[in-house]
């Protein structure tokens, strides 16, 4: 558990320091694009890099809201696109959590179900990788009693 949590706050920072030079560069695209506009002096700290800024500005779309947060990435095609949910029981499913597993395919909207066999989950991830699915739930059983 202390590795897992050790790893999580090491992506925290991670993102957050990605995000923090994302939002530096685009405010720097941002000053070249407006002295630009206004037909005003480049400031002087970015003369060195205008050229690559003002490269880099005509691949930046006009709809873009600038850097997104990075909590908010799950969310950002939340209404745009439906998710994609694929649902796959453990190596040797019993009955009921076969039963199970086609129930749960019926809540979920548009999910589908596959059959795990030998499959590894490393496997599964990959090949919901390449098919476009956004959601891959695992459900497994303790004691005869189905869980996710």
């Amino acid at each position: 558990m202390l590795r897992r949590e050790a790893r999580l706050r090491r992506e925290y920072l991670y993102r957050k320091a990605r995000e923090e030079a994302q939002r530096a560069a685009y405010e720097r695209k941002e000053k070249v694009r407006r002295a630009l506009e206004e037909n005003r002096l480049i400031p002087t700290e970015l003369r060195r890099e205008a050229l690559a800024l003002h490269g880099s500005l005509e691949f930046d779309d006009a709809g873009g809201e600038g850097v997104t947060n990075h909590v908010d990435d799950e969310y950002r095609w939340a209404g745009v696109e439906d998710p994609k949910v694929m649902i796959t029981t453990s190596r040797d499913p019993s009955s009921r959590l076969k039963m199970f597993a086609k129930e749960l395919k019926l809540v979920f909207p548009g999910a589908q179900r596959i059959n795990r066999g030998r499959h590894e989950v490393g496997a599964l991830v990959r090949a919901c990788k390449a098919n476009g699915v956004t959601d891959l739930i695992v459900i497994h059983e303790h004691r005869g009693t189905p869980g996710v």
